[in-house]
């Protein structure tokens, strides 16, 4: 059945090409895709001043102005006109199905663009891909043991939280496969952005009287294109490709008008902003813009206060995160000697029966906390393994959360006795989950409590003062 599963992921995003192309220029390209010859390059120019104007002249918060000032950088990098082809691979990845890094890889496209134009789109299943892989890599343990697998392949490389590592592994297995792995830049980009993305066209409907709305595109899709295929893998996947060019066609009618462009902007700020969308060039001094607002999906690595991050690895091959509503509650102690910090990550399983997309989930769950803490206890996860990585402590744990309930993952630990210390907290939140409810807790060591209700859609900062 996991090889069926995995044959089947073709096309399942296919239609996100001409998105992703939207996200990656932030309201430029998918304007000037339907226009010919000259044209292009003056649109692009004009799309760029516009951009920039709105930089200088307008009452910007401040972070929404530097935002403004790195897209138009980023749009000046690709349509540049200098007769250089740059090649940029995008990694169309499907969070109903969640990875470290966003979700699954079930496709890749690369992109040729030169003076402002698009001279070539090539997408594939990743699967096809790794058939071409002959250097044996040992895969995470993760995946070997719940999953079997024996070869750590395309497919399974974002098995990092941090979007630069999995940039680096991507890269590392598109060679292995014998093809050119030099790109000026890796994007990564989640399925739930086409549902976000039909919140702004309104509902699309095709011959045949398939309607598909901000609610249901995702898993309307995976219905239609995905659910025939796993259950009998000789059907000639040709013939479900029909939906997908339809889709596509349709979409790009939606959004071929510059009345939209100012709702789009914003569309792919909220989109960049929740780590939807993860960016990373090989120019240096691009990838430090990028980084800087916060568009480039790293773990934070230089942190020196309170830290929490969770990360999933579904590894039950099913959809069930499209079910699975996370939420943390945080409690801290600075009172006592060493601070004590209790976690619970609690996961509302919302499906009543199991069916070809859901069951209970099964997770390999990683939980990101100050190096140096010392694990206490847990509860409703296995014994935790102990491993330092970006500068970081986690503990590694399996997890199964049954459907039709809630199931929390309990942890309890010793903080380092400097967190004390001007005491500040950064929650960082795994990419391809929708907000992330949180309540924070805190007792100082003077015993003055403090408590904090919110939301993290990419990363929160605490600061608790007296």
């Amino acid at each position: 059945m996991e090889n069926n599963r995995r044959k089947s992921k073709k096309g399942t995003v296919f239609f996100l090409i001409l998105f992703t192309i939207l996200i990656l220029l932030l309201g430029g390209v998918v304007f000037v895709w339907s226009l010919g010859g000259e044209q292009k390059i003056i649109v692009a120019q004009k799309l760029s001043d516009t951009i920039t104007k709105a930089t200088r002249f307008l009452p910007l918060e401040g972070d929404l102005k530097k935002e403004m000032e790195v897209a138009n950088d980023i749009f000046q990098e690709i349509s540049k006109v200098d007769d250089v082809s740059r090649r940029y691979l995008l990694l169309l990845q499907n969070n109903m199905e969640l990875r470290p890094g966003g979700g699954f890889l079930g496709q890749y496209v690369v992109v040729v663009v030169k003076n402002g134009r698009i001279e070539k789109i090539y997408f594939e299943d990743a699967n096809l891909l790794d058939q071409r892989i002959r250097v044996k890599v040992t895969p995470p343990y993760p995946l070997t043991r719940k999953l079997q697998i024996k070869k750590w392949k395309f497919r399974d490389s974002n098995f990092s939280p941090d979007f630069p590592e999995n940039v680096k592994q991507a890269k590392r297995f598109f060679g292995y496969s014998g093809r050119n792995n030099k790109f000026d830049g890796v994007f990564a980009i989640n399925a739930t952005v086409l549902n976000h993305l039909l919140a702004i066209t309104g509902p699309i409907t095709l011959k045949g009287g398939y309607t598909y709305n901000s609610e249901n595109a995702i898993s309307k899709l995976e219905e239609q294109v995905e659910k025939p295929y796993l259950f009998n893998e000789n059907l000639n996947t040709q013939n479900r490709k029909w939906i997908m060019k339809r889709l596509t066609e349709a979409l790009k009618d939606r959004l071929v008008s510059f009345k939209n462009i100012p709702q789009l902007i914003d569309f792919a700020r909220e989109e960049l902003s929740s780590k939807n969308v993860q960016l990373n060039f090989q120019n240096p001094d691009l990838q430090k813009k990028v980084a800087e607002v916060k568009w480039s999906g790293e773990v934070n690595k230089d942190w020196d206060g309170d830290f929490l991050m969770f990360v999933d690895a579904n590894l039950g091959a099913l959809k069930s995160d499209f079910f699975v509503k996370r939420s943390i509650d945080y409690n801290v102690d600075l009172s006592v000697d060493p601070p004590l910090a209790i976690v619970d990550y609690k996961y509302d399983h919302q499906a009543t029966r199991g069916d070809w997309r859901t069951s209970d989930y099964h997770s390999y769950l990683r939980l990101y906390i100050p190096d140096g803490s010392k694990f206490l206890k847990r509860t409703m996860v296995t014994y935790p393994v102990v491993r330092k990585e970006f500068n970081k402590t986690y503990f590694g744990v399996y997890l199964d959360a049954v459907m039709g309930r809630v199931t929390t993952a309990h942890f309890e630990y010793n903080l380092p006795t400097t967190i004390k210390d001007d005491y500040r907290l950064l929650i960082q939140k795994q990419s391809g989950l929708e907000s992330l409810p949180v309540h924070v807790h805190l007792k100082d060591k003077d015993g003055k409590e403090y408590d904090y209700t919110g939301e993290v859609k990419n990363e929160l900062l605490l600061e608790f003062r007296n």
